[in-house]
């Protein structure tokens, strides 16, 4: 009796083990799928972030471009060329860097009408929504 008793505990502590085993596998489990699913979610809010950081760069130039460029009829001063060439630059984009240098090494009128429109229309591709 006493055997069956002892044999029945043992029984009995084995059952709590794996049960608590089985707890907290399901709790690691769990939270392994929380991490992961906040890992994603950060990632998407970074590049959002990002996006959101490129698109105030963008419109910043742009607003200075239409400002400084488009609305005077005078020369642009040094110092207005120097801001946009620190803003354009800022922008860190290879492809709006390269249609600035053709607006900036355009001579003719056709070539700067021409070099105006593609640095614009690259502008407005980059903004994300």
């Amino acid at each position: 009796m006493i055997e069956l008793q002892s044999f029945a505990q043992g029984r009995r502590k084995k059952i709590i083990w794996l049960l608590v085993l089985g707890i907290v596998a399901a709790i690691v489990v769990f939270l392994g799928i929380k991490y992961v699913a906040q890992a994603r979610e950060l990632q998407q809010l970074q590049q959002q972030a990002l996006a959101q950081h490129t698109n105030a760069k963008v419109v910043g130039f742009l607003q200075l471009f239409m400002e400084k460029v488009l609305k005077t009829d005078k020369e642009v001063s040094f110092e207005d060329r120097l801001k946009l060439e620190n803003a354009v630059r800022d922008i860190n984009d290879p492809v709006v860097l390269q249609k600035w240098e053709v607006f900036i090494g355009a001579t003719t009128e056709a070539q700067i009408q021409a070099a105006v429109k593609d640095l614009l229309q690259v502008l407005i591709d980059r903004i994300s929504y």
